[in-house]
């Protein structure tokens, strides 16, 4: 791996980002997760982020993410840490393992949801209270489950989770997430019409058996991903069954929305609630010294609101035109998601929200909700030169791993 990191002596086959940070920091190594990924190093005044390595998914990338690591070691003085996602599987996260122990340096894991958001604040240096909307399609939570529809508070090096969208079914687990008309049987199992799975998706020969699943909730992991929200829709309303690549489905939506205009969203179509499964309520980077042993965060608060965009998803599973139901979908979620986000900035005593995860790439949200929350007074931080996605995941972790070294003196 030395020798591969040699072989790279050109800077611009290492870094493909440099973002300026207004004062001196401690030099810390990110190493991403493993969509899209990408690594961080800080040194002096600024951060570097490596080229995107792409999934790692391939024994090619595994080698290539380690040979990126070894070559920004070169450029910044020896890392105070190393900072990871909490996955324990991801090849990221046992490579940092591996690292940390050839270094004699800590460990700082971070949560995928805290990373998106800090990632935003890294590219503003902002450094105050803030609340973040965290929507993509899975990172592993705090408490163990699939997350994905985050409301947090987020502040340096701590976060709190202040809400989730309504967790959603997986049947048949992570095959789930590349057919969406399991999503969308799913949903019509939650809104009492799952007799409609088999005759609804006939021409799927797992029909059936995925509607005994639901109803014995067997191998259906619950999920409140906004990403698996959009592989719902799509299915409910015909526009993707099975994905040939990632976010085909979601693509999709945005698509038909797009072609058909801007409708007004049914404001009837969400509901905020308290949630009635949140435990682990806030958590910060942490020091797994050295171990992939779960590490389990401290509760400071126990409830949170729950965003259910059910009564949406009723309305789609009834809707014939795809190109309308792709365009209230988008409006009522951008009202709901505003909604939301605005209780919370009133109950946090913050004013501005910022905005993270993959779905952030899609223009029709994004164009609907940054306008919706400006209404309400609040101010709005997105990705600036970075994409919102996974590949900013490294520069969030290593903002995250910086306070937390800060906060440790």
């Amino acid at each position: 791996m030395r020798a591969a990191a040699l072989a790279m002596q050109n800077t611009d086959d290492v870094v493909a980002h440099v973002v300026p940070l207004a004062c001196p920091v401690k030099p810390v190594l990110a190493m991403g997760a493993w969509f899209k990924n990408t690594l961080c190093i800080t040194a002096d005044r600024q951060a570097l982020i490596s080229r995107n390595v792409g999934d790692l998914d391939t024994s090619a990338a595994c080698l290539d993410h380690e040979a990126l690591a070894y070559a920004l070691l070169t450029m910044a003085d020896k890392p105070l840490a190393i900072a990871h996602d909490l996955h324990p599987d991801f090849h990221s996260t046992r490579f940092a393992v591996a690292l940390s122990a050839e270094l004699g340096v800590p460990l700082i894991g971070v949560q995928h949801h805290h990373a998106h958001i800090a990632a935003v604040c890294a590219e503003h240096d902002f450094n105050a209270p803030i609340i973040g909307l965290a929507l993509d399609g899975v990172g592993l939570g705090a408490d163990g489950t699939p997350w994905g529809g985050e409301l947090l508070r987020v502040e340096g090096a701590s976060f709190q989770r202040l809400g989730h969208l309504r967790p959603l079914a997986l049947p048949g687990g992570d095959k789930a997430a590349r057919e969406p008309w399991r999503m969308a049987a799913a949903v019509l199992h939650e809104l009492g019409r799952g007799e409609e799975i088999a005759t609804r998706f006939a021409d799927e020969p797992a029909a059936p058996m995925v509607s005994t699943m639901l109803q014995r909730d067997f191998n259906c992991p619950r999920t409140s991903s906004m990403g698996r929200l959009f592989d719902a829709a799509a299915g409910l309303l015909g526009i993707c069954r099975k994905m040939e690549f990632e976010a085909q489905a979601a693509i999709a939506l945005e698509q038909l929305a797009q072609g058909h205009g801007a409708v007004a969203p049914i404001m009837d179509g969400y509901t905020i609630t308290p949630s009635p499964l949140m435990g682990e309520g806030w958590g910060e980077g942490v020091s797994l010294a050295n171990t992939l042993s779960p590490t389990p965060l401290p509760s400071r608060e126990r409830g949170g609101m729950q965003l259910d965009f059910l009564p949406l998803l009723a309305v789609l599973a009834d809707c014939r035109d795809a190109a309308y139901g792709a365009a209230l979908f988008h409006a009522t979620l951008a009202a709901g998601l505003a909604e939301w986000a605005w209780r919370a900035t009133a109950q946090q005593t913050a004013a501005t929200v910022a905005l993270g995860g993959g779905c952030f790439l899609n223009k029709v949200l994004s164009q609907a909700l940054i306008p919706a929350l400006a209404q309400r007074g609040l101010r709005v931080l997105t990705a600036v030169n970075l994409a919102p996605g996974d590949s900013a995941i490294s520069l969030g972790q290593a903002w995250v791993a910086m306070h937390q070294l800060e906060k440790g003196n």
